[in-house]
């Protein structure tokens, strides 16, 4: 049996029912316990931090410091943290040679929008006052923490303030108007996300107060002319491949460099599982060397 066969099965057999709706404080939980059995890269280690909220520093033998990847966690806004990323971070960094963080932002529906933006900005200038400035940081990110990415670096452009160097989104959620057409066709395909359940939580990070197609909420829709260079990395079966399609054509015709990988047969951020999965680990490799040859 293949390896993203047994990894379904293992999903089909651990996550609950697609109709049900488990408590976010449940589904933090879950994440949570999950990241802590995650291991670690060889000879790397995590420090608790702070870049004006609660963050992690990666750190490992020859890490670059005078460069920074700032890791945004998926969870849909309302769920995942710094821990239930803490493996896939520490891989990520030790691809690339350099240190990393993974910040803890705000959460909804405790802390709605623009508060996970907010933290975003606050997070990058802080890093600027540990001599990192934002153009030798390289903001990244995964489904939601992607999208997040991209809203915050619209945030800076739009204010004529430095932006990143360059973006690295995993399986970006980044149009909550929730149109792209692999909602129906990959639906039977996605063993994780439903359209239903990518509702609740955007219900639950916009409030009624946010436009749904505005760039806070739906950075795809976004005029995106000015954006650093980005890398897409995508799964064929998740129902969130049309958003990184439609990204990488609309920053293409705004004049943004962006690069765009789709793995075959490949779910959400098929990345996070890469103790099981050996293209998880590819993928990181590949997006680790992208990161490196970006600061090079």
């Amino acid at each position: 049996m293949r390896e993203i066969d047994q990894l379904r099965s293992v999903l089909e057999q651990t996550l609950p029912p697609k109709d049900i709706f488990v408590p976010w404080a449940d589904r933090r939980a879950r994440m949570d316990a999950f990241g802590a059995t995650s291991p670690l890269a060889d000879a790397w280690s995590v420090a608790q931090d702070g870049l004006g909220r609660p963050a992690e520093r990666h750190l490992g033998p020859g890490a670059r410091t005078d460069v920074a990847a700032l890791y945004l966690h998926g969870g849909g806004y309302c769920v995942g943290s710094a821990q239930s990323h803490r493996g896939l971070v520490s891989h990520l960094a030790a691809a690339a040679g350099a240190q990393a963080y993974a910040l803890d932002y705000r959460l909804a529906p405790e802390h709605p929008a623009p508060a996970a933006i907010e933290d975003v900005l606050l997070a990058l200038k802080a890093l600027e006052a540990r001599g990192v400035p934002p153009s030798r940081v390289i903001l990244a990110g995964d489904s939601a923490g992607g999208g997040l990415a991209l809203a915050a670096t619209l945030r800076l452009r739009d204010a004529g303030q430095s932006m990143p160097g360059a973006l690295l989104l995993l399986s970006p959620w980044a149009d909550l108007t929730l149109s792209g057409r692999s909602h129906k066709t990959r639906a039977q395909a996605d063993p994780i996300l439903t359209t239903q359940s990518l509702e609740a939580f955007a219900e639950a990070y916009l409030g009624s107060k946010i436009d749904r197609a505005g760039q806070d909420a739906s950075p795809l829709l976004a005029d995106l002319r000015g954006l650093p260079p980005m890398l897409i990395q995508v799964g064929a079966d998740e129902i969130l491949l049309s958003d990184s399609e439609a990204l990488q054509a609309r920053a293409e015709a705004a004049g943004v460099m962006a690069a765009m990988e789709v793995w075959p047969n490949m779910i959400h951020v098929w990345h996070i599982f890469y103790a099981m999965l050996t293209p998880g680990r590819a993928a990181i490799a590949d997006a680790g060397a992208w990161m490196a040859r970006r600061w090079a």
